[in-house]
């Protein structure tokens, strides 16, 4: 082994030897190095790491939703100032006469009348708006009654001589019409049913309608 053979001189064979070994020991002294590299980390950071371990990830909806601080609302925007609301349409010329339109009275003439005489009932209707305009004044649409003082009816002026006829009007803006209605002094239920009866002295309630638009109460005294 120390004395080389082969048809080459002696020094070629030992200089190959010396270079493999040279090789070697450079290949074992950098292993060292890096195992002595390795063996002389800090063991307190490598405690401290290991006890720790790696910082947690953020949570998945922080990674994904923005802070609510950084999303910018959306702000009510006002109505703008000045602008005029919409008008209802108002009355027509010559179209019919609402409810609205005109007022209905009631009235006794004389206010204050002898128990069994005949007073005379006023039932008006009055164009209150500022156009003209149509109105149907039936008398099967116009009706007169009479209440105590608690409400119950105690007379009407169609239970027993209802009447009919067509009466349509066009009542210029102002304009009544007033229709007369005499009553007995007797007391009556619908359908003229039952005994009529003169109605004792006392304070009474007229009323009056005209179809759908019925009049505010008014007075009537019997002595």
């Amino acid at each position: 082994m120390l004395h080389p053979v082969g048809p080459l001189p002696a020094v070629v064979y030992w200089r190959r030897r010396l270079l493999v070994l040279g090789c070697a020991v450079g290949l074992l002294g950098g292993g060292g190095w890096v195992t002595a590299a390795a063996m002389g980390s800090d063991p307190e950071e490598s405690t401290a790491t290991a006890a720790t371990g790696p910082a947690p990830a953020p949570p998945v909806l922080d990674q994904v939703v923005p802070s609510l601080a950084a999303v910018e609302l959306p702000t009510t925007t006002p109505a703008p100032t000045g602008v005029p609301e919409p008008v209802a349409p108002g009355p027509v010329e010559g179209g019919p006469c609402t409810d609205d339109m005109i007022s209905v009275e009631v009235r006794s003439d004389p206010a204050s009348a002898p128990v069994g005489s005949k007073p005379t009932f006023h039932l008006v209707v009055t164009n209150v708006a500022p156009v003209s305009c149509v109105r149907t004044l039936d008398k099967g649409l116009q009706e007169v009654v009479l209440l105590d003082g608690a409400g119950t009816r105690l007379w009407g002026s169609n239970d027993c001589f209802p009447e009919a006829g067509s009466d349509v009007r066009t009542l210029a803006p102002g304009e009544a019409a007033d229709f007369s209605v005499l009553w007995s002094g007797l007391g009556s239920e619908p359908g003229c049913a039952g005994d009529r009866a003169a109605l004792p002295p006392g304070q009474y309630v007229l009323r009056a309608r005209l179809d759908t638009k019925t009049s505010p109460d008014a007075a009537l005294t019997l002595t």
